[in-house]
């Protein structure tokens, strides 16, 4: 099992001056390779990862700049190159309309991939010295384990981040516990078959009206001048307190359900569907800003590292079938009470959707259900927890 540890890293200038010139350069392989597939398949000529891995070699005695980067790093441009055209062509099996891949601008690269070599880690110092970079600090809030098997290192808006990769062993899962079926939501995070009610943080939110003003502020600005630039670099750090706010409470809440029950069950949602279907914008936003994906990811890791079952089941009918009798009762959105007609079963429209969930993924027959009274749960609860440094599924 593949686990990554993510740490502030502390480049001194002339390490951070390095690393743009390395991004950069990584930038420029990035695009001339894509320019090259591009070019073979309007001749008529299938390219090839192997071939392209090839012509890298090639690349460095056209390009001597190329030099001046580890040579794996650049081997991983043409994996992240070859990735991307993969994921973009079973985007177009399943049927879905697709463009080309767009070539990197300066901001759209920023990640570096020491892959198993070229680096070399000081635990006692906290640092770790990149081949062709020099030493980095960085702040080991946690510990990692396992094997190391290769570490990135990425750029946030003026910060820099190192993301150490490793192996792990994946323990026996927990034959005996508590399990839980939790249904997420919009006015709602979650509410659990426990009865748990888990406040909707709506960071997004809180933060729009600034969001707004900044980006009124660089529309009024002319484009790339220092001014432009100034403002755009307030609105990304906004844009990145909002992110770390959101993976702060998702890594505790995830927590919180993988420590607490040895099975959790929850919907499989086809998150992108509801994006690009949804009936406004205002849903769609509301939708991107919960992140479910990123929830059940952190659940489903966290699970995998714990011994946890985490079980994803078919959605159809969990919001409109009576956990109490099975009868199906149909609801609008706007419906947040479930009034079962046929057995007279009333109660909260996502804990009924809850116990639905718990049921389906123990494969449990119908059984009354005894109506408990719901717990809130706040925010500020579940940030009140112990920090948990974010560690995140590599992938």
């Amino acid at each position: 099992m593949l686990i990554s540890c993510k740490y502030r890293a502390y480049p001194d200038a002339a390490t951070e001056a390095r690393l743009n010139v390395a991004l950069d350069t990584c930038r420029w392989l990035y695009n001339a390779l894509l320019e090259e597939c591009t070019t073979a398949r309007e001749t008529g000529i299938a390219p090839t990862m192997r071939g392209m891995q090839a012509r890298i070699v090639t690349l460095k005695e056209e390009n001597p700049f190329l030099k001046g980067v580890y040579s794996k790093v650049l081997q991983m441009v043409n994996y992240t190159l070859w990735s991307n055209i993969r994921a973009l062509s079973q985007t177009k099996k399943k049927g879905r309309k697709i463009g080309k891949l767009r070539f990197k601008s300066a901001s759209r690269y920023r990640t570096l991939n020491y892959n198993q070599s070229g680096f070399e880690i000081d635990r006692g110092h906290s640092s770790i010295t990149f081949s062709k970079i020099g030493t980095i600090p960085f702040k080991m809030h946690r510990p990692y384990s396992g094997e190391v098997k290769g570490i990135l290192i990425t750029r946030s808006g003026d910060r820099w981040y190192v993301i150490i990769q490793t192996e792990q062993t994946v323990p026996a899962s927990k034959c005996e516990g508590r399990s839980v079926g939790i249904d997420v939501g919009l006015n709602a995070f979650a509410v659990d078959s426990d009865g748990a009610v888990i406040e909707n943080p709506r960071f997004y939110e809180h933060s729009l009206d600034r969001i707004r003003k900044l980006q009124q502020s660089i529309a009024r600005k002319q484009r790339f001048s220092s001014n432009w630039k100034k403002a755009k670099g307030k609105l990304e750090k906004v844009y990145e307190h909002i992110t770390s706010q959101k993976n702060d409470f998702l890594h505790k809440l995830s927590r919180r359900y993988v420590d607490t029950y040895a099975t959790i069950c929850v919907e499989d949602l086809n998150i992108k569907y509801l994006k690009e279907n949804g009936k406004s914008r205002g849903l769609l936003r509301s939708i991107h800003s919960v992140s479910w994906g990123r929830f059940f990811s952190y659940l489903s890791y966290k699970a995998e590292s714990a011994g946890t079952n985490f079980i994803q089941i078919d959605p159809r009918n969990t919001s409109q079938m009576c956990a109490n009798c099975g009868s199906i009762v149909k609801k609008t959105l706007s419906d947040r009470v479930h009034e079962c007609p046929y057995c007279g079963f009333v109660a909260d429209r996502d804990y009924n959707a809850a116990v639905n969930i718990h049921r389906v993924g123990m494969e449990q027959p119908f059984e009354p259900v005894e109506p408990i009274p719901l717990h809130h749960v706040s925010v500020m609860q579940v940030l009140a927890m112990k920090q948990e440094a974010p560690p995140f599924r590599a992938g």
